[in-house]
């Protein structure tokens, strides 16, 4: 999997392998040998995974990687925290990231306004289509905007913005056309799942 990152939002490219089946001619089987049944993939285990400072809880197929990127804004010099996992042989990549503001943009900045630029720059950047949006809100009442979109390659992107004490967090599963409809609920869970929690 190869990722590109675009501040403040990541136009993420699914990379996968098909694997390449080769056909060969079974052997007669004498009538009382059983039939040999093909393995089916290992399901990922899914875990609960805390931020490392602690301030949001989600659901991961394993463990993720992180990723610190930094980057000069016209706000001034922004750290994005990447987390990232993706599952063997599925083509999808479960994604969260964040980025703090700097204080006075944090307090002055309108929730919604973040909330439709990080969108309007979501769909440049991967130059994609929005498929559908709605308003909606972290489960202690944090502003955010669910989108879903597909790019020009077919990757299908769901993605949960939330602005939260100064923060923008992005929940994200990216996958291809051919699995989205089998891995809807998998990836609904997965999104239901993210929790901000408040500074003590």
């Amino acid at each position: 999997m190869t990722f590109r990152i675009l501040l403040p939002l990541i136009a993420v490219t699914v990379v996968s392998s098909a694997s390449t089946l080769v056909a060969a001619r079974p052997a007669k089987l004498p009538a009382s040998q059983p039939k040999i049944t093909t393995p089916q993939p290992v399901q990922p285990k899914w875990k609960l995974y805390t931020a490392p400072d602690g301030r949001f809880t989600v659901l991961m197929p394993g463990t993720p990687n992180r990723n610190t990127q930094y980057q000069k804004t016209y706000m001034g010099e922004i750290n994005l925290e990447m987390f990232v996992a993706q599952p063997p042989k599925q083509e999808v990549a479960y994604i969260v990231t964040y980025n703090d503001f700097p204080y006075s943009y944090g307090q002055m900045a309108n929730p919604q306004l973040i909330l439709n630029n990080a969108r309007d720059l979501a769909l440049k950047t991967t130059k994609s289509n929005l498929m559908s949006q709605r308003n909606i809100r972290s489960s202690n009442g944090h502003p955010g905007k669910e989108i879903e979109y597909i790019n020009t390659g077919g990757k299908i992107t769901k993605n949960r913005m939330y602005v939260a004490e100064g923060r923008l967090y992005q929940v994200m599963a990216i996958t291809t056309r051919k699995q989205h409809k089998t891995l809807a609920r998998t990836i609904t869970g997965y999104l239901n799942s993210f929790q901000v929690v408040l500074k003590k």
